[in-house]
């Protein structure tokens, strides 16, 4: 009688220890999830920031470009006109 009282308590406590925990694992997998989705929305974040940064210095590029077609333009005909 002993061994199965022994044999019950070692097979209660290895279901003890093996108990789920949904609600510990469930804010353990949302708090990752979490993590991952504002780890992502900066990411996204940075990109586009980025690629603003990247577009307005283009823009920036083809302004000056622009402008010094100009100055080369004025500078002909001022030029032409001083002869």
């Amino acid at each position: 009688m002993k061994k199965v009282a022994l044999t019950v308590a070692v097979l209660a406590l290895g279901l003890a220890a093996c108990n789920k925990q949904d609600a510990a694992n469930n804010t353990a997998d949302t708090n990752v999830e979490n993590a991952a989705v504002t780890d992502t929305n900066a990411a996204a974040d940075d990109a586009t920031a980025n690629a603003d940064a990247a577009l307005n210095s283009a823009g920036n590029a083809v302004d000056n470009a622009g402008n010094a077609v100009d100055n080369a333009s004025n500078a002909v005909a001022n030029t032409t006109n001083a002869q």
